[in-house]
């Protein structure tokens, strides 16, 4: 199901309220109130708005100054300005301050109508290139991946950057968790703050709490000076704590405190100081499953997993695997030297079918392990033992030579070719599920998408044979 599209409305006026419903909803979208600038400014803190509708004379603020806090925060609002003190130059000042059209009051229904509707078929224009450019080059600030997983990450990413509230990552080792909250902090109101990153499980226990709150000169042997700790640091920015899960309870403790009041202390210290940053979390392991285990405290669970984000292993990523790879290879081969530019078919299907327990990481090795070993423009499967490890013991053979010996039968065996295992497990899969194809999908370890595409294509051989 799609989310309605949000409106707010600031207006102060409670007749002309009323009208906005009353004409708005014509139109399948979510209507929010702010009858004061002050209002309106935390509203926008949240998930923001598809359109604003922006009255100029408020009680408290002029609209024009809730006009640059949204083009200061990258707010991808469109903003419809109205406002019964209309002139030539209000219109142009708060044109250039971002606005995208402007009403002056009275104004007729339709024409409030007509407009908002406009506004609202741009941003869905916009969002479209946003998503077909993302289809075409697979990258999204910093990520790399074009498949229906990640364009699901895309989303998510998209949707919580401009509020302030904590996002989960989760996701297997490997599957760039700190990619993505890098791309939320960038895509945010604080990308020119700094970005922090503390990793909860390289860092000693005893050395944690002054890692996260700094420490003052004499607050333990070795403490020559006062230290700046990770939340200091992060003032003003992003605070992400990667591994999460792994951090000492009494730690916790004090975490849920920060989070609770926004003031901390530094080990040895007695001045309060006070923080003012965005938390984003990660963690490989499954949260819930920690806190019920009693090593995760409940009331952080809540405080940090407010917005989840599932960062797939790579063997779900449909397409991404080569994608990956080139990029990889044209990196490497740059950075060492190298002529190393593509694949031969045979590695392509090495690379395509290798499970890839270690995800991005994992490749990123193979093909480093690659470029450094190899000379020639063209990487073969042989180059790749790693991943047909029959390979390895026939490294005097040729790539497709020694494909085709790792893939004979035993003399007398009978063995089905791989497209017809694949498809009988599928379709015993469907069976079992009663047709349900998430759950088969489930049952098989892969993503539904794999399963939509196969029968797809049985349907479309079954067509082409009976034509």
């Amino acid at each position: 199901m799609t989310a309605k599209a949000r409106l707010l409305l600031v207006e102060d006026t409670p007749s002309i309220l009323r009208l906005y419903h009353e004409v708005l909803s014509k139109l399948d979208v979510e209507l929010h109130d702010a009858d004061t600038g002050a209002r309106a400014l935390a509203a926008l803190g949240d998930i923001p708005p598809e359109v604003v509708l922006l009255d100029l004379e408020l009680p408290d603020l002029n609209g024009v100054e809730i006009l640059r806090a949204i083009r200061k925060r990258g707010l991808p609002s469109a903003v419809i300005v109205v406002t019964a003190h209309g002139s030539v130059k209000t219109a142009v000042e708060a044109m250039r301050e971002g606005a995208y059209d402007f009403i002056v009051k009275p104004f007729a229904p339709d024409r409030l109508l007509v407009t908002v509707r406009n506004a609202l078929d741009r941003r869905r224009l916009e969002r479209l290139a946003a998503a077909n450019d993302v289809i075409q080059t697979g990258r999204f600030c910093g990520l790399l991946g074009a498949s229906l997983p990640m364009r699901a990450v895309y989303n998510v990413i998209e949707s919580t950057a401009k509020s302030r509230a904590t996002v989960f990552i989760s996701g297997e080792s490997g599957t760039g968790k700190e990619l993505c909250a890098e791309a939320i902090h960038q895509l945010s109101p604080r990308r020119e703050g700094p970005f922090v990153a503390v990793n909860c499980g390289a860092i000693p226990r005893e050395l944690m709490e002054s890692e996260m709150f700094g420490h003052v000169k004499g607050a333990f042997t070795g403490a020559i000076g006062t230290r700046e700790g990770a939340i200091a640091r992060a003032r003003g920015g992003t605070l992400f704590l990667d591994e999460v899960c792994e951090m000492d309870l009494a730690l916790q403790v004090k975490l849920l405190r920060v989070l609770q009041s926004g003031e901390f202390t530094k080990v040895g210290g007695s001045e309060v100081e006070h923080a003012d940053m965005r938390y984003l979390c990660a963690t490989n392991r499954e949260p819930w499953a920690e806190v019920q285990a009693g090593r995760f405290r409940e009331d952080l669970y809540y405080r940090l997993h407010v917005v989840p984000c599932a960062m797939p292993p790579l063997r779900e990523r449909d397409g991404d695997v080569l994608l990956l790879a080139r990029h990889f290879l044209a990196l490497y081969a740059q950075e060492e030297g190298k002529s190393c530019a593509d694949f031969e078919p045979d590695a392509i299907t090495a690379l395509t079918r290798y499970s890839w327990p270690g995800n991005i990481r994992e490749l990123q090795n193979v093909l480093r392990n690659v470029v450094l070993f190899n000379d020639g423009a063209i990487v073969g499967a042989a180059m790749l033992p790693r991943l047909v490890p029959d390979l390895a013991q026939r490294s005097g053979n040729s790539a497709p030579a020694a494909l085709r010996l790792a893939t004979e039968p035993a003399r007398g065996a009978a063995v089905k070719p791989l497209w017809q295992v694949e498809r009988q497990a599928i379709e015993e899969a469907l069976a079992l599920c009663g047709g349900n194809v998430p759950r088969a999908a489930a049952l098989l370890e892969v993503n539904p998408s794999t399963i939509y595409r196969r029968k797809a294509e049985w349907d479309k051989g079954r067509l082409a044979s009976t034509a």
